[in-house]
């Protein structure tokens, strides 16, 4: 899956294209990639065709891109709408719905109208509701187990797309043309990825949601800043974000008695860390990943926080872990951070550090690599 590296390498390339772009169309070609978005495929293009996109931001693993209103002067979201009240233009059967059905027991019958009044008529959810600049929102993309974003201009069809958006970016070329229109392809093999429309909240703690890149210096007050949409809200704040709290985190790890490991892979205290720069970073600490949160020296728990920060940045230099096709960054390229993989994967392969061969072992339901030396196994508890 990917994890932080990864998803950032995606955002960065995503960053200047996307930047202040305007959506021109959108094409769902499966909807199981909206399992996320509540609404069918029709809501989801008809809100997003003609917004703008204000940035590429990303927070742990998810990466989401606020929308600004639409640039052609109309809301995207009411072409030809029809007055549910007018007879004349309401579409008799919205999205199949039956003309008429039973009323459930207690309501009250119609009844005739005096002439010239109309029929009162139950309120309907309006398929397409017209941008709301009171309510802001993002597009989000989670990249599941093999999910990709790639970038380009007639290129060939990926396999597995599931859905394409062309975007019109604002910027020109060397004659003062504008840019021509790009297309953002949204892959996914298994289909456990998926983007969604979702409203956006104010941050907790009042600061920046994520990592937006170059606008973060650029525009460091912009509305949607410290703003997070719904669906990342739970996701905790990920080690290279400035606003990650040590602190926090060290208590957070000393009041649970499971594995560090497990703490690293829980997205609710830290995010962006998944099974193999866990790994990576327990072995960078000399800790094995059974060893107890709980018992930790708050030294070893800031030492374990600087292991993972650097072993994040180096897969960052190194454009993320590639093992397979199935993860790329926006041209289509490999990361080489597997290259420099100290134990994840490494099973039989001597330690760096000391030599001894690497050991995989069973944990929650996947692998850990370690040491056996540099990684001791805990004591058993006495109960």
């Amino acid at each position: 899956m990917p994890e932080l590296p990864e998803v950032e390498v995606v955002r960065a390339g995503l960053e200047p294209a996307v930047t202040g772009a305007t959506i021109l169309s959108v094409h769902v070609l499966d909807e199981r990639a909206l399992t996320r978005h509540d609404g069918p495929a029709e809501d989801f293009a008809h809100r997003l065709t003609g917004r703008t996109v204000s940035a590429a931001v990303r927070r742990g693993k998810f990466m989401w891109f606020p929308l600004g209103p639409a640039t052609n002067g109309t809301q995207p979201h009411d072409l030809q709408q029809a007055d549910p009240h007018d007879p004349q233009q309401a579409d008799p059967h919205p999205h199949g719905t039956r003309p008429s059905v039973p009323q459930p027991h207690g309501t009250r019958p119609s009844v005739p109208q005096p002439h010239g009044t109309r029929p009162s008529v139950p309120q309907q959810a309006d398929p397409h509701p017209a941008v709301d600049d009171a309510r802001p929102e993002a597009l989000v993309a989670h990249l599941g187990m093999s999910g990709q974003i790639l970038l380009g201009r007639d290129r060939p069809a990926a396999r597995h797309r599931r859905i394409v958006l062309d975007v019109q970016p604002r910027g020109t070329d060397r004659d003062g043309a504008p840019e021509p229109p790009v297309q953002l392809e949204f892959v996914d093999q298994r289909t456990f990825g998926s983007m969604a429309i979702d409203r956006m909240l104010p941050t907790v703690d009042g600061a920046p949601a994520g990592s937006a890149g170059a606008i973060d210096v650029a525009d460091p007050d912009a509305a949607w800043r410290r703003t997070i949409p719904f669906q990342v809200s739970h996701i905790a704040r990920d080690p290279l974000d400035p606003a990650f709290d040590d602190d926090r985190f060290i208590a957070a790890a000393r009041k649970r008695s499971s594995g560090i490991k497990r703490v690293l892979l829980d997205q609710g205290v830290v995010s962006g860390i998944g099974n193999i720069y866990a790994d990576e970073s327990l072995w960078a600490a000399r800790l094995h990943f059974d060893r107890p949160a709980d018992r930790l020296p708050r030294a070893t728990l800031r030492l374990l926080l600087d292991e993972v920060r650097a072993v994040l940045r180096r897969a960052l230099d190194d454009g993320g872990t590639s093992f397979d096709a199935q993860y790329v960054n926006v041209n289509g390229q490999s990361g080489y951070f597997s290259q420099r993989l100290a134990v994840y994967g490494q099973q039989g392969k001597p330690c760096p550090r000391c030599g001894t061969p690497i050991v995989r072992e069973a944990f929650m339901n996947r692998s850990s690599h370690r040491c056996p030396v540099c990684q001791p196994a805990p004591r058993v508890r006495l109960r």
